[in-house]
């Protein structure tokens, strides 16, 4: 991804009551931001709407998205448009913060208390991770192009239906045309 930030606010900015933020989910930043993956973005830009507030160091984030993308259906591997609308929480910590957490630990891993913790620098609060990943988790687990899908064919119309059969059980089916 681009070293520029497309959702990066400064800590500065804010205080415990809060303030708004409204962003495009411009459809050239959700591209790069899922070119390693099978989606693709639609016409349209998406929205995030947000409002953030600091408790001491710590920020918080609450708000939604919605984006249009497509992916593969899961039987036809068509294209199926899919309508992302996430509600987006999250607590920003200062990393340095996060280290000290971390630091009386063994093994250096986080707490359970501390999974949903992200970690920034002290001070602009950067949501392009959140944003992608809220993208991908929002996907269905298996998106359809249409409620009907019939999936992929098990055989193609340039083969006769003779040719696709076990050829052990061809005299089943000459004895099955001539009684009928």
């Amino acid at each position: 991804m681009a070293d520029k930030h497309e959702f990066a606010i400064a800590a500065s900015e804010l205080d415990a009551g809060g303030k708004a933020f409204s962003f495009a989910i411009r459809a050239g930043w959700m591209r790069e931001a899922l070119q390693e993956t099978h989606v693709q973005t639609g016409v349209d830009d998406g929205t995030l709407e947000l409002r953030l507030s600091r408790s001491g160091d710590d920020v918080v984030v609450r708000g939604s998205m919605r984006a249009d993308l497509i992916v593969p259906c899961a039987r036809c591997l068509e294209p199926a448009s899919v309508v992302i609308r996430e509600p987006l929480s999250a607590l920003f910590v200062p990393d340095a913060a996060m280290r000290e957490t971390r630091a009386g630990d063994d093994d250096g891993d986080l707490s359970p208390d501390q999974d949903d913790v992200i970690p920034y620098d002290g001070d602009t609060v950067v949501l392009d991770s959140l944003v992608r990943d809220e993208l991908l988790l929002g996907i269905p687990m298996i998106p359809l192009c249409s409620e009907g899908c019939t999936g992929i064919s098990p055989r193609s119309d340039e083969q006769p239906a003779e040719a696709s059969i076990d050829p052990r059980l061809r005299p089943l089916l000459r004895l099955k045309k001539s009684t009928s």
